[in-house]
């Protein structure tokens, strides 16, 4: 199967995923959310999938590093801004099948589906 996977290229989860991805068969396309960023149309509709808060990454250092005012009062508009803004906010591995099935984030679940 086809997928697209969105990630770091220096996050360890997202190169196991890929590399599991790969053994497992799968025609990956890889795409650094840094250097290649995340389309608003991919994020929307990932939002609309999953939630928009199983999307954002509240337990990363961009987090972290935003000020009270960023954080405060979160929707998903302002969250998917904030992804545009810095796509390390983005929980990752975000995986798109060809048959827009997503996922987003590499634990034994996400795993499951794919492997």
């Amino acid at each position: 199967m086809r997928l697209t996977v969105y990630h770091l290229k220096n996050c360890d989860t997202c190169r196991k995923s890929i590399k599991a991805l790969r053994a497992a068969g799968h025609d990956i396309t890889a795409l650094d959310v840094r250097a290649d960023g995340v389309p608003a149309s991919v994020l929307e509709t990932a939002a609309n999938a999953k939630g928009w808060e199983a999307l954002l990454n509240t337990r990363s250092a961009s987090w972290r590093g935003l000020d009270e005012a960023q954080r405060a009062d979160m929707s998903k508009d302002k969250a998917l801004a904030l992804i545009g803004q810095y796509p390390a906010l983005m929980k990752r591995p975000v995986i798109i099948g060809e048959d827009n099935q997503i996922t987003i984030g590499w634990k034994a679940h996400e795993q499951g589906i794919w492997i």
